[in-house]
């Protein structure tokens, strides 16, 4: 693994999904320390960009190449626009812990969500485990974000692969795997997913409708460009077709 994602602890309280009492706002001295001791390890620092001190947070974050994503945040849809600009260019888990169209008092107002679709540029994640997502939001992320901005993730922790009937610690809390996916105790939110990378593959075929080569590509080609891992122009793709084996040329 070349490099880490650090996905906390600078949350929203209101997205908190399974985080808990660990989340808090940005603390200065905290990060620079992190950033300027382990920067080379980290390749990209989810984070709500509606907290106050984002702003600081983001130009270090640039300074030492280290790309930004927003998640676990309840930003509305003008902030996620400013956070665009500073340099968060993905959105943690779309759909899961980010804010979508609400009402204040008479008025609506969009979020994360709406503006992921909005702005072209802005890459996703999907937890595809079919679980976290129905195929209906699968199927429509695919439709207006295309294959080439939909990175599949499995927000596995370390159950991945793990039975139903378990019960197990996640840092300072209790899960159960129960119905295919990792649960807090109360079940009011999901604790990561048990998934395996290739059930995302299997599950964005039958869920989502999308080609293997597709498939193939957001859980590959599309992660290494926005981790800047490698090269991506037109790379081929050796896929194991049950019929008939064949390169294919990515689009």
């Amino acid at each position: 693994m070349p490099q880490i994602h650090m996905e906390s602890p600078y949350f929203s309280k209101l997205q908190a999904g399974a985080q808990g009492n660990l989340i808090r706002d940005f603390d200065p001295e905290e990060y620079t320390m992190l950033i300027e001791r382990y920067g080379d390890l980290i390749n990209r620092w989810s984070a709500a960009p509606e907290l106050e001190g984002a702003e600081a947070f983001a130009d270090m974050c640039r300074k030492h190449n280290v790309k930004l994503s927003i998640g676990h945040s309840d930003a509305e849809y003008d902030r996620v626009l400013e956070a665009y600009d500073m340099g968060f260019e993905c959105v943690t888990h779309l759909y899961s812990c980010t804010s979508t169209v609400h009402r204040k008092d008479a008025f609506r107002y969009a979020g994360i969500v709406e503006a992921a679709y909005m702005i072209d540029g802005m890459d996703v994640e999907l937890i595809a485990d079919g679980k976290h997502l129905p195929a209906s939001l699968l199927q429509f992320a695919v439709k207006h974000k295309g294959d080439d901005r939909i990175a599949l993730v499995t927000d596995a922790t370390r159950f991945g692969g793990m039975e139903d009937g378990a019960e197990k610690q996640l840092g300072i809390s209790n899960v159960i795997i129960e119905d295919g996916v990792a649960k807090l105790p109360d079940r009011s939110a999901f604790a990561g997913s048990i998934c395996t990378s290739n059930r995302l593959v299997r599950n964005m075929i039958q869920l989502a409708g999308v080609s293997l080569l597709d498939a193939v590509k957001m859980i590959t080609v599309n992660p290494a460009r926005m981790a800047g891992l490698q090269p991506v122009d037109k790379p081929i793709v050796r896929l194991a077709d049950q019929e008939k084996g064949r390169d294919i040329l990515s689009k």
